[in-house]
């Protein structure tokens, strides 16, 4: 299943799943009892993502902890562009650091949270696994897509029920359809349940376009303030 779901990247892959079982547990990032189920449970689970990715996407992958899903989906798509964010720098740490082994080119680590992102990030789809309850992860990920972007959350058994408890909030937060889907059928033993939300033109609700276009002023204030200093220097 592996050799199918990551082609080339493979052996990055296999390494990638013995920094988990060592370092990862060592720091406190995965529970040893997840050992030895890493590979079905966390791995392939979340690589099985990428059917759901179109050709060339940005990916930010939010509250990203030890990589899951974002590391497995950059492995088995190379042509997604992946951004782990996260707040913690014990973790950041270690992203840095599986990154820079496995030769990963196409994923980038940030330190910071997903509120402090909106206008200076935009995606095409956002990622979470066991982050938040759906109402306050859409809170952070819509607004950091892009116009008509959507949102994939990995919610295993309560999928159902976050969402049906989450709607009127995914409709003020802009989003236009939701639903629960399966992916990985007939790959993987178990199929992954995730909850994909698709926004709308203003993802995030009122609140985020504000926040926005307040970030783009600040950032034409700085380019128009640094021309000028340019100016007078000449």
């Amino acid at each position: 299943m592996a050799r199918e779901i990551f082609g080339e990247r493979l052996a990055a892959a296999v390494r990638y799943t013995e920094f988990l079982s060592t370092a990862g547990v060592q720091r406190g990032l995965i529970g040893p009892r997840e050992v030895p189920r890493l590979w079905d449970r966390h791995v392939l689970n979340c690589a099985v993502l990428a059917e759901l990715l179109p050709a060339g996407a940005s990916l930010c992958d939010v509250g990203s902890g030890a990589g899951l899903p974002g590391i497995p989906v950059a492995l088995a798509r190379p042509d997604v562009s992946v951004t782990l964010l996260e707040p913690l720098l014990r973790r950041t740490t270690f992203l840095e650091e599986v990154v820079r082994e496995l030769g990963l080119d196409n994923v980038t680590v940030v330190r910071g949270r997903a509120e402090e992102m909106v206008g200076k990030l935009a995606v095409d789809i956002v990622t979470a696994r066991a982050v938040a309850p759906m109402d306050r992860l859409a809170g952070w990920g819509l607004p950091l897509l892009r116009p008509y972007g959507q949102m994939l959350a990995l919610k295993g058994d309560s999928a159902e029920q976050e969402l049906a408890d989450s709607r009127a909030a995914l409709t003020r937060l802009g989003a236009l359809k939701w639903s629960v889907i399966s992916v990985g059928e007939g790959t993987l033993e178990t199929s992954t349940r995730v909850v994909r939300v698709e926004a709308g033109e203003s993802p995030g609700g009122v609140k985020a376009a504000t926040r926005r276009a307040k970030a783009a002023r600040a950032g034409r204030g700085a380019r128009d303030g640094g021309k000028a200093g340019a100016r007078r220097r000449r």
